[in-house]
């Protein structure tokens, strides 16, 4: 199956369509007084078949596809499907179809209000799409990009946000799973060492990436100069993704995850430079201060501590890989017990936080020789005397 490309008369008419397909997301969705059930459906009219297409970056997949290939319909009800499990809904039943050239989703065993959620998430992913020809203009695109707005995350019951970036392409054309990625599993395996249970980490993982483009993982240097095109639709899923939770007040707190994050944040929102462990606040709407901490991204740690930037100095490069381990344990401990109180002091919880690890460098440095060199326990414990 070959990658879906933006041609310039596909991008040119798809510009054109998106604002009918804006109007109707913009439409305030049906509201049913009782949870919905098979027999009183959540039904959400995603729109024209070729706009969905665009939507859910259909086909998706380039290697370890599914035998025959997944229609679009199969490909809606995977990421959907997705979607309502990491919401906690996991008998909920997810069904595509097409109807007379419409994409309708039907859900049962999640909340009446939920096609809320799902329909401004195609709101927010239609406006980031109509802003892709501007950069295939300003001649910026390249030949192995393709659009992807993160999907299969949770739309109504996260945690917290993660700002990162761009999604690895493998992502959307391998695993079909930004949970499988090797750096997400590995900031699981941190929030778990801070207490959230080892089922939960991906309520606390709503990625929001500030550039929606499925590109090889090498790729951050030609990204940059891209993000600022897609502004509106970013500020759009930050607003809606760090609103309270329901029947809360508090909004979700946010990690700015790596250097493109932190500085893309600091620039919109006219902050002074967001650093590592630095925290500060945004307003996304009146009344709605979330509270920011910035990290270092989550795949850092393999870069920070490879002997080659050392000229092979592996004490050197263990010093360092350590340090970022110290890190990230910080950073994670913040933002699980954020997103276990989110009406906690953001402050307070960092001072918390850094002098937890702090006091427990030995175990930061165990979890280092374990998850990084792949020692065992032993040699790890060995190698952190």
């Amino acid at each position: 199956m070959q990658r879906s490309t933006w041609s310039k008369p596909a991008a040119l008419a798809l510009s054109a369509l998106f604002p009918a397909l804006l109007a109707a997301c913009a439409a305030p969705p049906t509201t049913q007084a009782s949870p919905a059930s098979t027999d009183n459906p959540v039904v959400v009219d995603l729109g024209p078949t070729a706009q969905v297409s665009t939507l859910f970056s259909f086909p998706n997949c380039v290697q370890n596809c599914p035998v025959p290939p997944w229609t679009l319909e199969q490909t809606i009800e995977h990421w959907m499907t997705a979607s309502v499990t990491r919401d906690g809904y996991s008998n909920a039943k997810v069904v595509a179809t097409n109807q007379n050239g419409e994409e309708i989703l039907t859900l049962s065993g999640v909340p009446a209000d939920y096609g809320q959620y799902v329909k401004t998430f195609m709101q927010q992913s239609a406006v980031a799409a109509s802003d892709v020809p501007a950069v295939q203009a300003a001649g910026k695109w390249q030949s192995d990009w393709s659009f992807f707005e993160v999907l299969g995350m949770p739309l109504r019951n996260q945690k917290t946000v993660q700002l990162l970036h761009f999604p690895p392409d493998t992502v959307k054309t391998t695993t079909q799973d930004y949970m499988q990625a090797a750096t997400t599993q590995r900031w699981a395996s941190l929030l778990v060492m801070n207490g959230v249970a080892s089922t939960a980490t991906d309520s606390y993982q709503r990625i929001m990436d500030i550039a929606p483009i499925a590109a090889p993982a090498s790729a951050g240097a030609k990204l940059e100069g891209v993000y600022d095109y897609f502004d509106n639709a970013s500020t759009g899923l930050i607003q809606a993704w760090t609103a309270p939770a329901p029947g809360t007040t508090a909004p979700r707190a946010m990690v700015a995850m790596g250097g493109p994050a932190r500085a893309w944040l600091s620039s919109y929102y006219k902050l002074p430079p967001v650093n590592v462990l630095t925290l500060t606040s945004i307003t996304p709407a009146a009344g709605q201060t979330v509270p920011v901490l910035g990290g270092n991204h989550p795949s850092l740690i393999w870069y920070a501590s490879d002997p080659k930037a050392y000229g092979g100095d592996i004490n050197k490069a263990n010093a360092a890989g350590k340090q970022v381990m110290l890190q990230d344990l910080t950073v994670a401990c913040w933002q699980a017990n954020m997103g276990q109180t989110p009406s906690a002091d953001p402050t307070a919880t960092l001072n918390n936080c850094t002098a937890q690890w702090g006091n427990q460098q030995t175990q930061a440095c165990v979890a280092f020789f374990m998850s990084i060199r792949n020692d065992t326990k032993a040699q790890a414990e060995a190698a952190c005397q």
